[in-house]
């Protein structure tokens, strides 16, 4: 492989050294169907997945849906389409739903052995009583019920003899632990919720700490991997495997990496939720969401987002990513992919006075310099076209190499034009440019006057053929670098106002035939995507990245 090996690779290198079988060697990525993924879930697919790849071993796909009250169906499949998409296969689709008989089971186990009971205290009690970091927790009243009414309890709580909130199992470890995660975490809590796969077959449901050790043990996985925020969770992982299986048992290893946080982004599925729900967005997949379903629709590519993660390393401590990185990415790929089109977002009229009337001529252009084995695409040209308006100035300093009256510029892949004069409004607004332009100095007609310099190359659509689209610009989400770094202050009171501008241009009309996710750069301008929302009688293209990073210019 052409990169180092990062930490965890490392580790398993070093695993297989003393004996360990690569043979036994099997990942997962176990995410909970409470939401869409976002990017900071992309960099834990990448790292199961490609582990999976580089060691040719079983890379299982596991949803932890343990809570029923938050959990839906759509999550799951569009979980799967983002992995899909993302260009990766899992070996098994495996649910922690699949294990809880199992589970129940070995919550009786545990009783038995004297290390979980029935908690009859609410929830608020029960939280009072853990204590703090540096104060010792306090036992609850029913800490010392018999094993024989803990297991009658929680068989009534199976049997939905107990209305929510009324009694919760625990496991019985150590109030007093420095680690708080082990003061006697809650197990099991009545939820009379239906659930997406077993509906109303349990009205107890297992959670998480509780589940996802033992999920990763029946799945025979070797190594846990998960971000820095559960290395907390690593004491109680193994507290519970040891509590139920013989140490000599093959177990998972759970091993931590620095999460993906990522500049002017949230990725909290509660906090996106938040903008959906108050309006601030539309709905998971909204291009300024950094879901992948978000990031796709605006163009996004899987080998950019691929490309990003590796680029920007798997770490052991947390760091903040610059999104100019994922911009970066995203840019040089499209750079490679994209077909070249000319798009004019906010259109005046130039006319070529000395042009022939109603005559169009055919003229050509790249699909991809990146690609010359796509060859050319034909361009119709004649009398009258649009530019762009900041093109244009009447008077301009000579900094300013584009047109102004007096002056020459290309169009590209076209003639040498000169402005004469204009054409105003009543209120003085530019309607019309008026320019002449030189016959012989098309580009590529091979004449000696073809290849005469100008300082500035404009592009343009036809007037006659050229598509109205809608455009939508996005900019980035939140002006704040870290929106949810200060817990005082509501991140929403840093979403950039400008976010999304609607406007409405003209392109080539060979993009009437593009479908949704069709990927241009409209030239001197940047990449855009083909919206969801298009359609054959209105084209919607999204800004994906400008052609250079102007933020880090406009934000210094």
């Amino acid at each position: 492989m052409d990169r180092p090996l990062h930490f965890i690779e490392h580790l398993i290198e070093e695993e297989i050294k003393h004996g360990f079988s690569p043979q036994q060697l099997r990942f997962r990525f176990p995410p909970e169907p409470n939401g869409y993924l976002h990017i900071g879930h992309v960099k834990a697919i990448c790292i199961n997945f490609n582990l999976g790849q580089r060691y040719k071993a079983p890379v299982n796909l596991r949803f932890d849906d343990t809570n029923p009250a938050k959990e839906e169906q759509q999550y799951v499949d569009a979980i799967k389409e983002n992995i899909t998409w993302l260009g990766y296969h899992w070996d098994n689709e495996c649910y922690a739903s699949d294990y809880f008989e199992q589970l129940y089971k070995w919550a009786h186990l545990l009783i038995d052995k004297g290390l979980a009971y029935v908690d009859s205290q609410s929830s608020e009690d029960i939280a009072n009583q853990k204590g703090t970091p540096t104060s010792p927790g306090i036992n609850s009243p029913f800490r010392n019920r018999s094993i024989l009414e803990n297991k009658n309890l929680f068989i009534e709580m199976r049997d939905g003899k107990h209305p929510e909130g009324t009694h919760v199992l625990r496991a019985k470890i150590d109030m007093t632990a420095s680690n708080m995660l082990l003061r006697d975490p809650v197990m099991y809590r009545i939820l009379y919720k239906s659930h997406h796969r077993t509906g109303n077959q349990w009205c107890i449901y297992p959670l998480y700490d509780w589940t996802h050790g033992q999920s990763d043990f029946l799945e025979h996985i070797s190594h846990s991997l998960c971000s820095l925020e559960f290395k907390p969770h690593r004491d109680l992982y193994d507290w519970f495997l040891d509590a139920l299986s013989p140490l000599e048992t093959l177990r998972p290893k759970q091993r931590e990496f620095a999460r993906m946080n990522l500049s002017y982004t949230v990725t909290s599925k509660r906090k996106l939720m938040e903008l959906i729900d108050g309006g601030h967005v539309n709905g998971w997949d909204d291009p300024r969401m950094p879901t992948i379903a978000g990031l796709r629709r605006r163009g996004y590519t899987p080998k950019a987002l691929r490309t990003f993660v590796e680029t920007a390393g798997v770490a052991k401590r947390d760091n903040v990513i610059d999104l100019s990185l994922l911009e970066h990415c995203v840019r040089e790929d499209l750079n490679f992919s994209a077909p070249r089109i000319m798009a004019v977002l906010d259109p005046v009229k130039l006319t070529l006075t000395n042009y022939p009337n109603d005559y169009t001529e055919t003229l050509e252009g790249e699909i991809n310099p990146e690609q010359p084995q796509l060859g050319n695409r034909s361009l119709q040209f004649s009398k009258y076209l649009y530019i762009e308006r900041e093109d244009f100035k009447e008077e301009a300093n000579r900094k300013f190499f584009r047109l102004s009256i007096g002056n020459e510029v290309r169009l590209k892949n076209a003639y040498i034009i000169k402005a004469e004069s204009v054409v105003k409004d009543e209120q003085g607004n530019i309607i019309e440019i008026l320019c002449s332009y030189d016959p012989d100095s098309r580009s590529g007609s091979g004449t000696e006057e073809s290849k005469r310099k100008v300082k500035g190359t404009l592009h343009w659509v036809n007037q006659k053929e050229a598509l109205p689209i809608e455009v939508r610009l996005y900019d980035r989400l939140f002006q704040e670098e870290a929106p949810d770094q200060d817990k005082a202050v509501d991140f929403k009171s840093y979403l950039n106002p400008n976010s999304l501008k609607i406007i409405t241009g003209f392109a080539e009309p060979s993009v009437k035939k593009a479908s949704p996710g069709d990927r241009y750069q409209f030239q001197r301008i940047g990449y855009f995507a083909v919206d969801t929302d298009s359609s054959a009688e209105k084209m919607i293209f999204n800004k994906t990245v400008g052609l250079k990073d102007t933020w880090a210019k406009q934000n210094p």
